[in-house]
């Protein structure tokens, strides 16, 4: 057949309902998957082959990306497996020469592996690996150089997913050797329920104690076994329960009441009265101790912080009763308590019907190490501010919180203050009872009274600041009333007092890093004072007070990224376009007359034909 003839036979094919060209492709590979990403994504039953060639024939729906959970394991033939999460700064290690609860990253925790002891991880504290998704039927081939798997969303639409991450970067896991060893424990720790033997009553007592687990105490004068108690109010009255347990790595502070029908027989025998009841046991470092204790180098003793008298009852006065006890726990991971010691405050009673007492117990937990970290306080932030937090300020060398005014029932300023939390406008006020002194003493007192003592000369640009890096803070602005006061020396008054009677605290502060993790820092301070003139008869009365806590952010954002071009797929120019185009509209009218096109094409069919013999 001659080439005229065939090209117009392949234009009638290609013409023809069904006729559409089959793309060859080349039989399906497995690939190993590397790890499964979290979320909606379920893994499907057909992988996606990983040939040298890439291919897409439909256009790109869109690119997803999915950040698996902190358990996530990383791409198989990682051989290595770090003792504590590669994150370049834990921010949730708030507390220094501590375990903060769930903070995976946190070094004081002294944990090869965290979720050991703990039930979840922070957000920030692991770090995970992510993947790119696109639409699995836009994939023919692929030859990406990272582990790829083929996933089923929960929307029912398979999408192919690319490992990007560095497996370095996240927790990696190894296939675990399964020997004599170790059997009985991967078992347990892994295995679920099944037939186990009539013989096995008590399982054995774990070997470390978990964050919330109960502690366990030993009294040896009568060889039982208790828990610590950290007694708690119910109700409305908040009575003192007795068998609230106190739970590991947990610091609490609870408060609860007692009353008494007859406190001259409850003095001497109430052992909630006794500071020698809150110190006569030993506590068990780890819970195994539980199967030998006869040995002591399982047992911690109780050591007594603060002097502490027993109850005595002389005449119409109970003395020496516990009215606070405070509890220091040093721990050392999973090796348990370390160190525990007790002080207590004690206050004194009169016997009288229906008195009461109200007792304060203190737990607190500290990583057992050698470092100053724990003197400089508790942070408001690692390293950027947490919202909440208090606004940190240096003295000198003291740091401590910047606070405002509080008042009494009364009205009147009380000694106690308010805590400035980071970011939350406040406004206080009280009145100050004016006593008699010259102007000069009289300013002085009213300053100190607004900004607090000491006075604080600079404040903390991020919460993680240390003391004794003087870089980290900055100085705060003063404008006082000294400044305005020459507008006032016109003025013929020579026994009238300029003094201060509300403070206004501005707090410039913005967010930078990156948008995913931005961190909060301060970028200034400035105390601004609104004074008045009284009259030297009115030194007796009282001056209202105000003091007015603003935060201002100043955040310049960036513009937002823009999002992923639409790929514009251009095809090229079809020859048999037209043709197809024709015939398919002759198709849909089935009733219709034959299309003239396929006409034209039958009658130059003949003249070539005609041509050749």
């Amino acid at each position: 057949m001659s080439a005229p003839r065939r090209l117009l036979l392949a234009a009638l094919l290609a013409m023809l309902p069904g006729a559409r060209p089959q793309p060859s492709s080349s039989p399906p590979e497995p690939v190993s998957a590397s790890s499964v990403p979290p979320g909606p994504l379920t893994p499907d039953a057909t992988e996606r082959p990983s040939t040298v060639e890439t291919a897409t024939p439909r256009d790109v729906a869109g690119v997803s990306t999915a950040a698996p959970t902190p358990e996530a394991t990383s791409a198989p033939g990682s051989a290595t497996t770090d003792v504590f999460p590669a994150v370049p700064i834990c921010v949730c290690d708030l507390t220094p020469g501590a375990c903060d609860l769930n903070c995976c990253c946190d070094k004081d925790c002294n944990l090869l592996y965290p979720m050991t002891v703990f039930s979840f991880c922070l957000p920030g504290s692991v770090r995970s690996p992510s993947w790119v998704c696109v639409d699995n039927s836009l994939i023919f081939r692929s030859n990406s150089p990272f582990p790829s798997r083929v996933f089923m969303s929960s929307n029912g639409i398979r999408q192919f997913c690319v490992h990007v991450n560095n497996s370095k970067l996240s927790y990696s896991q190894k296939v675990q050797t399964v020997n004599a060893t170790n059997f009985q424990t991967l078992a347990a720790e892994f295995g679920g329920e099944s037939f186990t033997s009539t013989l096995q009553t008590h399982p054995s007592p774990p070997p470390f104690y978990r964050a919330g687990d109960p502690i366990l105490a030993y009294y040896p004068k009568w060889s039982v076994v208790s828990l610590l108690k950290q007694p708690a109010g119910v109700g409305a009255g908040g009575l003192c329960a007795e068998n609230n347990p106190a739970g590991f790595l947990e610091s609490r502070h609870t408060t609860c009441s007692r009353f008494f029908r007859n406190l001259a027989s409850s003095c001497t025998l109430d052992p909630a009265l006794d500071a020698a009841s809150y110190y006569n046991f030993t506590v068990l470092k780890v819970p195994r101790a539980l199967t030998d204790l006869q040995n002591i180098k399982f047992q911690i003793p109780v050591t007594i912080a603060s002097e502490a008298s027993p109850p005595l009852l002389s005449g119409n006065t109970c003395y020496n009763i516990v009215s606070k006890v405070i509890y220091e726990i040093q721990t050392n991971g999973t090796f348990g308590i370390q160190k525990v010691s007790v002080s207590f405050e004690q206050t004194n009673l009169t016997v009288e019907p229906g008195v009461s007492l109200q007792q304060d117990f203190i737990i607190h937990f500290r990583a057992l190490q050698k470092s100053t970290a724990a003197s400089t306080g508790p942070r408001s932030g690692n390293p950027g501010y947490i919202i909440g937090k208090p606004l940190l300020v240096l003295s000198g060398d003291l740091r401590h919180s910047m606070s405002l005014l509080q008042s009494q029932g009364d009205g009147i300023c009380s000694v106690r203050r308010h805590e400035i939390q980071f970011g939350v406008n406040a406004l206080s006020g009280c009145k100050l009872r004016l006593k008699e002194k010259n102007c000069s003493s009289l300013q002085e007192m009213i300053y100190q009274t607004l900004h607090g003592s000491p006075l604080p000369e600079h404040v903390a640009i991020f919460g993680n600041a240390d003391p004794a890096q003087k870089g980290g803070w900055t100085r705060i602005l003063t404008r006082n009333c000294h400044i305005s006061q020459k507008r006032y020396m016109a003025v013929d008054c020579t026994s009238c007092c300029f003094i201060p009677v509300s403070l206004e605290i501005q707090v410039l502060w913005a967010h930078i890093g990156l948008q995913s993790n931005p961190q909060a820092h301060v970028s200034g301070a400035r105390f601004v004072y609104q004074c008045k003139t009284i009259q030297d008869h009115q030194k007796e009365t009282e001056v209202s007070l105000t003091t007015l806590v603003n935060f201002v952010d100043i955040t310049q954002k960036p513009e937002p990224p823009r999002s992923q071009p639409r790929t514009d797929w251009k095809l090229p120019f079809d020859l048999f376009l037209p043709f197809r185009v024709a015939f398919s509209r002759g198709v849909d009218s089935q009733k219709g007359p034959v299309s003239p096109v396929l006409i034209l094409c039958l009658l130059l069919l003949g003249v070539l034909s005609s041509q050749t013999k």
